[in-house]
């Protein structure tokens, strides 16, 4: 294999060997428990709502944007999911879908109709959306109601994997066909690439923009609701740094963040990639041959990400000099 065919594998599949080298470390490391069963289940049903998060993201991203409201979205659609959930399981989910969709429609506004900094106005509705998750729960935990059903989704599964986490695998194929098939996951993709180039070309790009950042935030909801339903309750602090876990997850699995250039299945490695390096963590804390504080986990994921982003613009750079002029 040439050096630029293994620059290439690199670029596009750096995350996905990651992620089997590190399954198969700890499948030999840590044996069974490490491979089968309770955490295997555990894993996937809490990467659900990572997931659902990194996947609105990624769109988000690959316009050129940011979206640093997903996690105060998530606690304002867990609070508004808990204290509907005497309602059901549908009516509080589609009520944590409507706050996060009305939360992203407010950036999608502003960033599309009047053309205002994505950082600012994403940071400004991260304030916003956190202040009234506090509001609705009264800076308590909300507590959701069991008697009609809504905390047993958190403990349903179909051939032994959580439930939440097939809807989100297939929330994930819908997103990858629409990147690849559709009208719209062109006009992503062309007004990341370059945004004037798009808008002389005739292409909708306010419409598109103000599209993925309401796909965000209604993700960021379901996610808030899907904590909600797992947990039995939601603290009004919750989600918070999810954005950067999102972010991370969308660059490791090769999303560029100036835009124009994303993996939907990339940015869903990203995620498994992420948590399993904590996962590593804890079963190796649980050897107890040397200790890891959860606090490191935070400084292992900053340097991974770190050392992802150098080799992503490494690689870049010398794609761009070995292309023919």
């Amino acid at each position: 294999m040439s050096t630029r065919s293994l620059a290439r594998l690199l670029q596009q599949q750096g995350a996905l060997i990651a992620l089997v080298a590190l399954v198969v470390f700890g499948a030999l490391r840590y044996g069974e428990n490490f491979a089968t069963g309770f955490n295997v289940q555990s894993v996937l049903a809490d990467d659900a709502k990572y997931a659902l998060v990194a996947l609105g993201m990624c769109f988000v991203i690959m316009t050129g944007g940011i979206d640093l409201s997903v996690g105060s979205v998530v606690a304002l659609g867990g609070v508004v999911a808990a204290q509907l959930s005497g309602a059901g399981l549908l009516p509080a989910m589609l009520a944590a879908l409507a706050v996060g969709a009305a939360v992203g429609a407010v950036n999608g506004v502003l960033v599309a109709r009047y053309r205002l900094a994505p950082f600012l106005v994403t940071l400004a509705t991260l304030l916003v959306a956190r202040g009234l998750a506090l509001y609705l729960a009264d800076a308590r935990s909300a507590v959701a109601d069991p008697s009609a059903g809504f905390t047993d989704f958190g403990a349903w599964r179909l051939f032994g994997v959580p439930v939440a986490f097939w809807l989100v695998a297939a929330l994930f194929a819908l997103g990858a066909l629409a990147l690849h098939s559709t009208d719209f996951g062109r006009n992503v993709l062309a007004t990341g690439g370059n945004e004037e180039a798009a808008r002389l070309m005739g292409l909708p790009v306010d419409r598109t923009k103000f599209a993925v950042y309401v796909l965000s935030g209604a993700l960021a909801g379901i996610a808030g609701a899907f904590l909600a339903a797992q947990s039995a309750s939601v603290d009004a602090a919750a989600g918070q740094g999810w954005e950067l876990t999102a972010i991370a997850a969308v660059v490791v699995g090769g999303t560029l963040l100036t835009g124009g250039v994303g993996s939907v299945f990339g940015t869903l490695v990203g995620v498994l990639l992420l948590q399993l390096i904590f996962n590593l963590i804890v079963f190796e804390n649980s050897r107890g041959g040397i200790q890891i504080s959860s606090y490191w986990e935070s400084v292992i994921r900053g340097a991974f990400l770190l050392a992802v982003v150098l080799l992503q613009v490494r690689l870049t750079r010398r794609g761009r000099t070995s292309a023919p002029a």
